[in-house]
């Protein structure tokens, strides 16, 4: 009776073991918070780097700028089988794993290749589309490069982290690969003779030798490893997600929508049909760039503004007879100084993701850019401070001020004098400095300027135009101060 006993108890406590195990995994898979939160906000997030056609570029539609391609497609049939609306944040190509990583995006669609090291940090779908990789040369190299052992020697260029970048290294043997992050300034080189070659995707290769013609693909050079399968990034938390990505993935392959996406994306690539007259360079892309200053002018007056507020505050910490207030004061300046600017843009926009702070790009640019200026600010405003003789605190003292009322009535205006040329070239740093905020999609100058790049597939002149679009704001500027350092001389 006792074995009996003991025997029901076991089967019992593994029927409900298997119970519940069951039941955790049906629910993993029928569910995930990815999921669940694109249905509650009723948008789908897909994060891309659009500039790269005919994935996805910019083009001008009724006089209206678009993010247009046949990566969109697939995003809108993805959003649309959801039932949920479509949202898309441009971002640069390698900061769009980390946006996925930290839930600012739901989705990488950015003709993105499932390797092995990203399918450590993420899930891929099923393969939506396989293309060849072709190498570009200049058309009067074209019969110079025969097979992959003719680099032996040669400059190639790559986007960086990318398949491209990876079968530059390793078939193209002896190359000396360059790794850039955007194609227009891959074709750059190219036309300039910096790189002989750039390793590219078929279909991006082909877009681009049909709008120069300078340039031509290197028929005979074939990669072993040269078939890229590309898929759409998601976050390993989302189950269920990927199952229905997959599903509407099938229903594109079965249906073939994806020859349709590709036609539609080359009729807009080449002007077919954009819904406007044919229009000079400067008339379709001047609104991109007064855009762009708009915002890198909004960026720097931000910066330099709470930069100047919080590096006040460092500098009084760091002349403080407090030790604490002066290490601490010492330690952010320090670091700050010996960090790059780019880095404290990724902690900034990256780290409040994980702190669960849902910054925009905009915000985090800001935040970065002034937390960065206050750390030289501070030691500007230190030196003019230390400029100004001991004897006028002493003369202040004397007279009845206590340390603040000397140091806001007498130190301070004489150093005001001092520190005002250094802070206007700290402005006129920030100015140029803000376009490093490009890297997470905020919309201003250098961004705007890859934009027009990847639209008009004219890797030069647009970084003309904003050369001296910069040379306008930072003249003018340093204009500015010099008159008010003329005004401010006339009362000595």
């Amino acid at each position: 009776m006792k074995k009996m006993c003991k025997w029901f108890a076991s089967t019992m406590i593994l029927i409900v073991l298997f119970f519940c195990v069951t039941t955790k995994l049906v629910h993993a898979e029928t569910t995930d918070p990815v999921y669940e939160k694109i249905k509650q906000n009723g948008a789908l997030i897909v994060g891309l780097s659009a500039d790269y056609a005919p994935y996805e570029f910019h083009t001008t539609i009724d006089g209206k700028d678009e993010i247009v391609g046949f990566d969109l497609s697939i995003a809108k049939k993805i959003a649309d089988d959801l039932g949920v609306d479509l949202k898309i944040e441009e971002l640069g190509f390698d900061a769009l794993l980390g946006a996925l990583k930290t839930g600012k995006i739901d989705l990488v669609i950015s003709g993105m290749a499932a390797t092995d090291e990203r399918k450590k940090e993420v899930n891929f779908s099923d393969t939506y589309m396989e293309v060849q990789q072709k190498v570009i040369v200049r058309k009067e190299d074209q019969n110079r490069f025969q097979s992959t052992a003719d680099f032996n020697g040669v400059a190639v260029g790559a986007q960086k982290q990318t398949t491209q970048e990876e079968l530059a290294k390793n078939e193209l043997s002896g190359s000396l690969v360059t790794s850039l992050q955007k194609v227009p300034d891959l074709i750059t080189n190219l036309n300039s003779k910096k790189v002989d070659a750039v390793v590219m995707e078929g279909p991006v290769a082909e877009a681009y030798v049909q709008s120069n013609d300078n340039l031509a693909i290197a028929d005979d050079v074939v990669f072993e490893k040269g078939t890229k399968e590309t898929a759409i990034a998601i976050s390993k938390e989302a189950p269920l997600l990927l199952e229905k990505i997959n599903a509407s993935i099938k229903t594109i392959v079965d249906n073939d929508l994806l020859s349709q996406y590709q036609d539609e994306a080359y009729a807009l690539m080449f002007n077919e049909e954009t819904g406007a007259p044919e229009e000079g360079f400067f008339s379709k892309y001047l609104p991109f760039y007064l855009s762009g200053a708009g915002y890198t002018i909004f960026l720097a007056f931000v910066g330099v503004l709470f930069g100047s507020i919080a590096g006040s505050l460092l500098a009084f910490m760091k002349l403080s007879a407090s030790k604490i207030l002066r290490w601490i004061a010492i330690v952010y300046i320090e670091y700050v100084r010996g960090t790059p600017l780019l880095v404290q843009i990724f902690i900034v926009y990256f780290g409040t993701g994980v702190l669960g702070l849902d910054l925009s790009k905009l915000t985090a640019g800001c935040i970065a850019l002034a937390l960065n200026s206050a750390a030289y600010v501070a030691e500007i405003i230190r030196a003019g401070i230390n400029a100004v003789n001991k004897g006028q605190l002493e003369a202040a003292r004397s007279l009845g001020m206590n340390q603040v009322q000397a140091m806001r009535f007498i130190i301070f205006p004489q150093a005001i004098k001092n520190i005002l040329p250094a802070l206007g070239n700290e402005f006129v740093t920030v100015i140029k400095e803000s376009s490093v905020v490009s890297v997470i999609g905020v919309s201003e100058l250098i961004f705007q300027t890859g934009v027009v790049q990847g639209a008009s597939f004219k890797p030069f002149l647009p970084y003309v135009i904003v050369s001296l679009i910069y040379f306008v704001l930072t003249f003018a500027l340093s204009r500015l101060l010099g008159v008010a350092e003329r005004r401010m001389k006339t009362s000595d």
